[in-house]
């Protein structure tokens, strides 16, 4: 068997710094261009969500595609060449639009673009990766994607002030170098360990049928969901929190979230070792446990500095459960079935996106900002609920442990 190589899963990452890159870029200055043509904050809030909604169609089949073909540059590698420098063009067009339907035609086609490649550069890694080593793996492609999300948000904050497009033209340049080094040094016909083979073909929609009957996966799959509702809700309209409810500037409110991204950056690989010795459902309940407390005391807190101390922690616990849940997921993928488990990931995690600011914004709009971290800790006591749930399973014939192997 070909010995595990760090040095590859890290060269591995700059596809995860590509997306992390792209997105941050995309959802800090992209609203700000099509406030130049449109007014309402709804419609502008709904072109936004349009790569959750390529998401939940597109992602799934593609990463269950990767799993059916067999070319010579591999399973996941001939999406990664497709997807990555059509986005890198598309990326580059945006600030050359020169009206509203051109620019919606571009971001249109990036998010499209970006669709093909994310599920098969994702389950590339555990492609490459034995499974006892995946939580590990998985926070040092985090680790790369934090980077790139630390690159975007102050490199391009900067660039900004200069011409709108820099930031743009910084993450397309950034693809088309992270698409180099992945095409030159990662190799997936004589990097990958082993390809997993299911014994007979399976469909796209009954790979997916097959997840969702697993009671381990859904279970999984919902908690993930609901974990997603519960922090991206919150990280949608801290800003708005902190202006309307605490006092605070918009510039300190948005800078406050960062204090989350950099903890979660500095603890990403040491919540990956943490998974691997505790094992990933104990660490993740250990992280949801965490962050109810953090929601609590957050929501009885209205000076902007204590809350940040508190998001330094969140930011801990946020990485125990996000560097372990991907991996947790792709360990309950029968054989063959990688890039299926991937693409019902990404379907969870979409949903939750699509659902939790409309969601949120509809309870703030009737009840205030006063109850919005508990609305956070509710969702994450949901997840709780349902990771709880988790247990090990075996396929329908019994030859085979595809839910949990840990407790």
């Amino acid at each position: 068997m070909k010995k595990f190589n760090y040095g590859k899963v890290f060269l591995l990452g700059f596809g995860f710094f590509a997306i992390s890159i792209t997105w941050s870029v995309y959802n800090s200055f992209m609203p700000l261009l099509l406030g130049k043509f449109i007014e309402s904050s709804t419609i502008i809030g709904f072109i936004m969500t349009i790569d959750n909604y390529l998401a939940l169609f597109i992602q799934p089949m593609v990463g269950a595609y990767s799993d059916e073909v067999n070319t010579r540059y591999g399973k996941r590698m001939p999406f990664i060449m497709i997807g990555m420098p059509i986005a890198t063009v598309f990326i580059f067009l945006i600030p050359q639009h020169f009206n509203l339907w051109t620019l919606i035609t571009f971001l249109v086609l990036m998010n499209l673009s970006m669709s093909i490649f994310r599920s098969p550069v994702v389950a590339l890694m555990p492609d490459i990766t034995p499974k006892e080593k995946r939580s590990k793996a998985n926070s040092i492609i985090n680790l790369m994607g934090g980077v790139g999300s630390v690159i975007a948000f102050l490199v391009g904050g900067i660039l900004w002030k200069y011409n709108n497009g820099y930031p743009f033209y910084l993450a397309s340049g950034l693809m088309i170098l992270s698409f180099i080094v992945l095409f030159n040094f990662v190799k997936e016909k004589r990097d990958v360990l082993y390809y997993e083979k299911s014994e007979k073909n399976v469909g796209f929609f009954e790979g997916l049928a097959n997840g969702l009957k697993n009671p381990a996966t859904r279970n999984l799959l919902l908690a993930i969901c609901c974990w997603f509702i519960g922090f991206n809700g919150i990280e949608t309209f801290f800003t708005r929190y902190g202006t309307k409810f605490i006092g605070a500037t918009e510039s300190a409110s948005a800078i406050s979230f960062a204090f989350i991204s950099i903890s979660f950056l500095i603890f990403a690989v040491p919540a990956g070792i943490v998974g691997t010795k505790l094992g990933k459902k104990k660490t993740i309940i250990l992280g949801i446990i965490g962050i109810i407390a953090g929601f609590i005391v957050a929501a009885f807190l209205r000076d902007l500095w204590a809350i940040r101390a508190v998001f330094v922690v969140l930011g801990i616990f946020w990485a125990f459960i996000n560097i372990n849940s991907y991996p947790f997921v792709a360990e309950m993928a029968p054989l063959g079935l990688i890039g299926t488990y991937t693409g019902l990931y990404y379907l969870f995690s979409s949903i939750a996106n699509i659902i939790s600011p409309p969601l949120l914004g509809g309870v703030i709009d009737i009840i205030g900002y006063k109850y919005m971290f508990l609305y956070g800790t509710l969702f994450f006591a949901l997840a709780l609920f349902f990771i709880s749930r988790v247990k090990p399973m075996s396929n329908l014939d019994g030859s085979e442990k595809i839910g949990v192997t840990e407790n």
